[in-house]
């Protein structure tokens, strides 16, 4: 079982350390049975984010073939300004995401029954804007939504959002609470909580899945 979390160019530094650092801890209790590597389409390289150039660096190509976890996070810039201008906005590079390698490996990853894809806050966006989630539940973070259900996708406003092999995140910390979540259905909720204890931090809000009754409209 491996977890493949993606760099991309303008990406969230939050969206990747958190879930990085609740998956290791989680395979350390495990027995260190996860492997977590940061990855990118274009194989090895230095990764800018875009929070003031902190740079990542991934150590291999994203593998649609293994099994395990790919996570995609969101990006980290400004929401509003002119491209015209210069001005590099998070929708902008969301959409660049959108027309980069990564989408043709991220799509042979969801037709792979052994690979769950979990995204982060605008993650699950651009998943969307590629055309790779038409018709799924997914949630990103909640100044996206509107764009998120244009594209074909059913938008629920949870925190977590579990569609089977599709797994989304709201906004930026819920990074957490996504990687608590794979835990828990990788190894069981002992592992889970003793990651919450390490870490002093309890998962927040109901995972939420397309199963049970239907709420009656108040």
């Amino acid at each position: 079982m491996d977890a493949q979390i993606v760099l991309f160019d303008g990406f969230d530094p939050l969206d990747v350390i958190a879930p990085f650092e609740v998956l290791v801890a989680g395979s350390d209790a495990a027995g260190g049975e996860m492997a977590v590597e940061l990855v990118s389409a274009e194989g090895p390289r230095p990764v800018v984010s875009g929070s003031r150039g902190l740079v990542l660096q991934a150590t291999a190509e994203l593998d649609p073939q293994r099994p395990g976890f790919v996570i995609v996070p969101g990006a980290s810039g400004p929401i509003e300004g002119d491209p015209d201008d210069g001005v590099v906005t998070i929708p902008v590079l969301l959409a660049r995401f959108g027309e980069t390698a990564a989408v043709p490996l991220l799509r042979r990853a969801l037709a792979n029954p052994q690979i769950t894809v979990a995204t982060v806050c605008g993650g699950g966006l651009a998943l969307a804007m590629a055309g790779l989630l038409d018709g799924r539940h997914a949630v990103t973070h909640h100044l996206g939504m509107p764009v998120l259900e244009a594209t074909g996708v059913h938008a629920v406003p949870a925190r977590v959002v579990d569609d089977g092999d599709l797994v989304t995140a709201a906004g930026v910390t819920s990074g957490l609470d996504l990687a608590l979540h794979l835990l828990d259905r990788c190894y069981g909720p002992q592992i889970a909580t003793a990651v919450e204890t390490l870490f002093a931090y309890e998962r927040r809000g109901t995972v939420w899945r397309n199963r049970g009754r239907v709420p009656v409209a108040v």
